[in-house]
């Protein structure tokens, strides 16, 4: 018997930053799927969810299907406005679409605000749900330095595993055991 090959396990990464909107503006903040009443909002054609654009640019790297301007950009009207979860749904429908299974994606957001670790368990399970696997997320600042550092915007960079989909394994007449 012949052994079956192992799938292998394909990595991508992906990043997205998004500057503040103006202080005056109507926009709500979204970070990881969730709304953070009271905080500055980033400005975007969508949401500017960066931890979920980020989390979309690492599965499409990892399947090699293009990347978030090809899919959800601003040339592409029915996306305005749309929620980060949204689109980290539809990437990860995609993915599967191209023949992958999720195995899991780790998410960091990169700023001075919002703190994530009050709402870190909430935010992974509104992810997860999006996305049909486990997330992970962490946050951190760039103690000062740079455009995150500045108060100027928000970036996040995301890490995703995907393997084959399985198939049917072919009927070889061979006793499996």
């Amino acid at each position: 018997m012949t052994p079956a090959a192992l799938p292998v396990p394909r990595v991508g990464i992906g990043t997205d930053v998004h500057a503040f909107a103006p202080e005056d503006s109507e926009r709500t903040l979204w970070i990881a799927g969730l709304a953070w009443p009271g905080e500055r909002a980033l400005e975007g054609h969508s949401d500017a969810d960066v931890a979920c654009h980020a989390a979309c640019d690492a599965l499409f790297s990892a399947a090699g299907i293009g990347d978030l301007g090809a899919h959800f950009g601003t040339s592409r009207p029915e996306w305005a406005g749309a929620a980060g979860c949204a689109l980290l749904a539809e990437a990860a429908r995609l993915v599967r679409a191209a023949g992958f299974e999720i195995g899991s994606a780790a998410i960091q957001v990169i700023g001075n605000r919002p703190r994530l670790s009050a709402r870190r368990a909430e935010a992974q399970a509104v992810l997860a749900e999006a996305l049909g696997a486990p997330v992970g997320l962490s946050g951190t600042t760039t103690d000062g330095l740079g455009l995150t550092g500045r108060g100027e915007g928000i970036a996040a960079i995301a890490t995703v595993v995907i393997v084959p989909a399985a198939t049917a394994p072919a009927a070889s007449g061979e006793d499996p055991a």
